[in-house]
């Protein structure tokens, strides 16, 4: 079973010594240990740990990637929230 995060669980999750959280979609990502991994470097990861991170994924990367590495670092999904 999966496990249902806050955007506040997310943005407490923001330095390596808490761990580094994204959310993608409605997908959450624990990118601690890719940030060595990443292509793009882990600058950019770190600048978007804590944060939604969907609008700069999908600006730069496809489907195969979410594909590709979604499956390893996904670890829960976005609580839904009431949107007013």
């Amino acid at each position: 079973m999966s496990k249902t995060f806050t955007a506040k669980d997310v943005a407490d999750h923001k330095d390596e010594s808490n761990g580094m959280y994204i959310i993608v979609d409605s997908g959450v990502y624990d990118i601690t240990n890719f940030l060595d991994e990443h292509p793009g470097g882990a600058k950019i990861l770190k600048r978007m740990a804590g944060k939604n991170a969907t609008k700069q994924f999908w600006k730069y990367h496809g489907k195969n990637v979410l594909d590709k590495y979604g499956g390893k670092l996904k670890i829960g999904d976005l609580a839904e929230t009431a949107k007013l």
